[in-house]
């Protein structure tokens, strides 16, 4: 195998299960004139929490079991710059019996090739003692639709 067979590409729209519009913002871009590569991270917790406490599944104030980042990773194709509308594209790459594999995509406007993909992975675990539990039964099948 070369090196070109893992060279990561952008995906498109359709690879994905679930979509969040973010909107840019002036401070988003860098001095080089694009978003700079945190703000990124910060979309895919933004696209990922956001889902699960809409479905009813993830209580940020006062849930038993909370999701903590113990990997994360991007891939850059196009810039994204302000003012432009994102939409982040979300799916589950795998679930564990504690942990879950999140994949993002993030789309400029209504491109059909995402400008960054990347994933992160949420470890669950009880929000006092921080050691990992089963992830909750109401999650699972959430977690399971973005598959």
């Amino acid at each position: 195998m070369t090196a070109e067979n893992f060279k990561p590409h952008p995906e498109h729209r359709d690879a994905y299960k679930a979509f969040r519009t973010i909107s840019t913002r002036w401070m988003d871009n860098d001095v080089y004139g694009h978003v700079n590569n945190v703000v990124y991270y910060s979309w895919f917790d933004t696209a990922v929490n956001a889902y699960l406490i809409e479905q009813g599944v993830l209580d940020i104030h006062g849930g038993n079991t909370i999701g903590l980042v113990v990997e994360t990773q991007c891939n850059y194709f196009a810039p994204l710059a302000f003012p432009q509308r994102v939409d982040a594209g979300i799916r589950v790459a795998r679930i564990g019996s504690s942990s879950v594999r999140y994949e993002v995509g993030l789309f400029a406007d209504d491109q059909t090739l995402c400008a960054a993909k990347g994933h992160f992975v949420h470890v669950y675990v009880d929000r006092i003692t921080r050691r990992p539990v089963s992830i909750p039964k109401a999650l699972q099948a959430v977690l399971q639709n973005l598959c």
